[in-house]
């Protein structure tokens, strides 16, 4: 008999062990082993039937258990050893403390992500944006930085997966109980919830409650749609992460974005804590966290433009995309109905919204609304997440910027980065611990000085593939206990399963595979030739084997088929023992195959990786990479890290041939240079050649790949300038901003390069390498002043078409006033600093101190044919 309601009864905690209570509801203990390992002690049994989370834990251990360990004087010490060092890390000061000294570092950032992956234990992430988050919050609190993150609760998370008996994925839905889960709710003076709401069409309210996890120094709200006012659609608003039809999706990125920015102000009422100056939107899906942000200043007086400038710069938004249809975008009409009278935003005309999220630029759909065209509008810094993403990202997005090459785009780039503590497994630490100390290797993983992990090189041959064999042992068992499981489930009684004992070797060459499964990262492209697959891994003397883990998401039957495919291969009798799939990927299986993969397998559609953080925490733990060079590979690869699969970019448009010269470059790359290097054994019977990519990738990835680095540098390079932004745009300077980028706008059309002339100097030498060129350039400003603009010489190599590259600008200075036709003169020398084909042209651009870059209006004029010699090739 079903129960008709389920609820959670806490245990009364014995005063001696109160303690726990705090240290079960701050999540540090996900990444801090002595913790775990506390209440590990509490109930070892217990502990793993609840998978490692200590508020289930201590929600079924026995009271008599409790009051045997009120009494246990070594527990006792052990729990106030933990509860004073977490206190000491709550409250001591970081590298942000000392960072900021100056008060030039933002009194605070808010973090805004459909997803985070902090723990298994409150699963609301369902791949690399979610993880990338939870890792971007945890090195925030690792270094003191005073991030707010913001998010939504699902109350069915993203799909478990399961397998149908003919390989086919299974989704279900758990129900979450946040009351089971490390949340608190956020309240009220008197203790009320505190709510958020929207306004809806047709007089309706979306209403959310807000959810506090405390990840380390940073807390985490997330809003939650099932409340008791709301009528039944509204409280599914939040009922799982990306599903639902277009309305349902547009609802929750409202909630995330406008409600996120009142949770946010109600939290740092109800606690104090100092309101953000910088806001940051990882990915489009919060985007309208802006627009929010633009009423609340419009309510105190500023009109809409002012407030945009405003809102602009203190907002920093990370694109994580490369291809476009990985953007959510929006039926026109279908966000003016919600935007219209009626609905959220009074106040704020539903036309300049709509502006915001229009494709303006060639081969844009007008009538869709684009939520990361929206977010790079509505900030005035933005980001990709690798160097060549970056790239990717500024030539994707350059119709915003007309007139301009991609490379002048605004878009910079910071490469991911991932939280070592989560993602190291303990016998790595231990290995660095016994080199170097304890304190020593906590402070290497949390911000990454590269000095510490010089010590690396130390760690004898021995121990260093002792650990690699131990790791890859625990592997092979919890693969074989995940497989058992999941043939049950697919309906093998036990009888059948006698062939899984012996799935997998510890001595073989184990190779790994696991993300979401989109058809560009190419699940199956291993099995572009089977023959050659099978031969690899049953080869006499040199075997590999493989693990397999993905999610195809619940709409893309595509994506099923291709798990189907690899299924289907892994059940041949012939191979099992060699490769599996394993169902259900997420944090807690990653835990355990980062670390006991030899080799971390990434074959992607170059260049359509973003980053791909899964290979930088196998790295972590000493896994070798043999990927496309894509994402961050294609930034910090060498030879000592692991292996390049050649690409086929000659043969992009011919997509099966392209995979098939892929397919064989990688079967050849593994029996020819991976696993020779893996058997080939040195005098002392180890693999020395393998052992020391072991080493060189530990010492030389490892200070790069971590998320203390990632965070340094956004606020650095990010944060720290978007808060002096914001503080330098109060609201009469953000309305002075606005008026004077109206009037650039305005004059605009009628600004242009008249004439061009140019000369060497001195008059008579020719063109050669030091030589200068003296240049005049008449230009007509249409009533700008001269501050109003930059006048530039933009000079570098051409190629055969006279375009060029790597150019250089060099500002031309205004000589005298106008003349009687109102046109400026302008003069400069322009140094010859190269050999080789080698030409010129003049550009005129805004300028004002208060621009981020002299690309952010998207305005230049050029000079048009018969300007002299406007574009002049001087050297071939």
């Amino acid at each position: 008999m079903k129960a008709i309601r389920r609820f959670s009864v806490r245990p009364v905690l014995p005063e001696p062990l109160r303690p726990l209570s705090e240290l079960a509801r701050n999540l540090r203990w996900s990444w801090h082993p002595e913790t775990r390992e506390l209440f590990q002690a509490v109930d070892p049994d217990g502990w793993q039937a609840a998978g490692g989370d200590p508020v289930r834990v201590l929600g079924a251990v026995p009271a008599a258990r409790l009051a045997e360990l009120a009494q246990d004087r070594r527990f006792l010490r052990r729990l106030a050893a933990a509860a004073d060092d977490l206190d000491d890390y709550l409250t001591g000061p970081r590298w942000y403390q000392t960072a900021s000294s100056d008060g030039e570092l933002p009194a605070a950032v808010a973090y805004f992500s459909p997803e985070f992956g902090i723990t298994a234990a409150l699963p609301q992430y369902s791949g690399g944006l979610g993880i990338l988050a939870g890792d971007h919050l945890k090195a925030a609190s690792d270094l003191g930085a005073p991030l707010i993150g913001v998010g939504l609760l699902y109350r069915h998370g993203y799909f478990r997966q399961s397998l149908s008996r003919d390989g086919w994925q299974q989704e279900q839905y758990p129900v979450l109980d946040p009351h089971e889960m490390p949340l608190a709710l956020l309240r009220e003076a008197d203790g009320r919830p505190c709510q958020v709401a929207l306004a809806l069409p047709g007089g309706r309210s979306l209403r959310a409650h807000v959810w506090q996890a405390q990840v380390g120094r940073v807390p985490l709200l997330l809003l939650d749609s099932d409340v008791e006012e709301n009528d039944p659609g509204e409280r599914d608003v939040t009922d799982r992460l990306y599903g639902g039809g277009s309305e349902h999706r547009l609802l929750q990125e409202m909630l995330l974005g406008i409600g996120g920015v009142r949770a946010v102000r109600a939290y740092c009422r109800l606690t104090g804590h100092a309101a953000p100056e910088v806001f940051h939107t990882n990915e489009g899906h919060a985007g309208f966290l802006g627009l929010e942000r633009i009423r609340e200043l419009s309510e105190e007086g500023l009109d809409f433009d002012a407030a945009l400038e405003a809102v602009r710069a203190g907002t920093v938004f990370t694109t994580h995309t490369p291809v476009p249809a990985g953007i959510d975008r929006f039926d026109r009409e279908l966000v003016a109905r919600h935007f219209g009278e009626g609905g959220e935003l009074p106040g704020v005309d539903v036309t300049r919204v709509l502006q915001l999220g229009m494709e303006t630029y060639p081969g844009g759909e007008a009538n869709l609304f684009n939520m990361a065209v929206m977010g790079l509008r509505l900030a005035q810094r933005a980001n990709g997440v690798s160097t060549l993403h970056g790239q990717v990202s500024r030539s994707m997005f350059a119709g915003l910027w007309p007139g301009f090459d991609p490379e002048e785009v605004p878009i910079t780039s910071i490469t991911n980065g991932v939280h070592a503590p989560t993602w190291v497994a303990p016998e790595v630490l231990r290995l660095g611990a016994r080199q170097v100390g304890a304190e020593r290797v906590e402070d290497a993983l949390a911000v990454g000085y590269s000095h510490r992990w010089d010590a690396v090189a130390d760690i004898p041959d021995q121990e260093i593939w002792d650990v690699r064999r131990a790791l890859r042992e625990q592997l092979v068992e919890e693969v074989r206990a995940r497989l058992h499981a999941s043939w049950r489930q697919r309906g093998a009684g036990s009888a059948e399963l006698g062939w899984i004992d012996s799935v997998l070797d510890p001595e073989v060459l184990t190779i790994g595979f696991a993300r979401r499964v989109p058809s560009y990262k190419r699940l199956t492209l291993m099995l572009r030739d089977r023959e050659r697959l099978t031969e690899l891994l049953l080869h006499p003397e040199r075997p590999i084997q493989i693990v397999v883990a993905g999610k195809a998401h619940p709409a893309d039957d595509g994506g099923k088929r291709l798990v189907q495919e690899l299924v289907r291969f892994a059940d041949d009798a012939r191979v099992r023992h060699r490769i599996v799939f394993l169902p259900d990927y997420g944090m807690a299986m990653a835990r355990t195959l980062y670390p006991g993969c030899d080799v971390w397998l990434n074959n992607p559609l170059r260049p359509l990786e973003a980053c791909g953080t899964s290979g930088m925490k196998a790295a972590l733990n000493g896994c070798l990479n043999l990927s496309v060079l894509d994402g961050w590979w294609d930034e910090w690869y060498e030879p000592d890290f692991g292996w390049a699969i050649p690409t086929a970019d000659g043969a992009a448009t011919d997509e099966d041939r392209r995979d098939a010269l892929e397919a064989a470059a990688l079967y050849e790359l593994i029996e020819d240079r991976v696993a020779p290097a893996f058997y080939d054994r040195g005098r002392g019977g180890l693999p020395d050649r393998w052992i020391e990519m072991v080493r060189r990738t530990l010492a030389g990835l490892g200070p790069k790949v971590l998320a203390g680095r990632m965070v340094r540098e956004y606020v650095e390079r990010l944060y720290a300038p978007a808060a002096r932004a914001h503080r330098a745009l109060d609201a009469g300077t953000a309305r002075e901003l606005a008026q004077w980028k109206a009037k650039v706008r305005a004059a605009w059309p009628r600004v242009a390069v008249d004439h061009v002339e140019a000369g060497m100097a001195p008059s008579g030498t020719t063109a050669e390498l030091g030589s200068t060129l003296s240049l005049r350039v008449r230009v007509a400003l249409d009533g700008l002043a001269p501050e109003d603009v930059e006048v530039q010489a933009l000079a570098g190599r051409v190629d055969a078409e006279d375009r060029i590259s790597d150019a250089v600008s060099v500002p031309l200075k205004p000589t005298g006033g106008p003349d009687l036709e109102g046109r400026w003169l302008y003069e400069g020398p322009l140094a010859l600093d190269r050999t080789g084909p080698f030409g010129y042209t003049v550009r005129i651009l805004p300028a004002h101190r208060l621009l981020a870059s002299r690309a952010e209006l998207g305005l230049v004029a050029v000079p048009v044919d018969g300007g002299g010699e406007a574009a002049g090739v001087l050297m071939r």
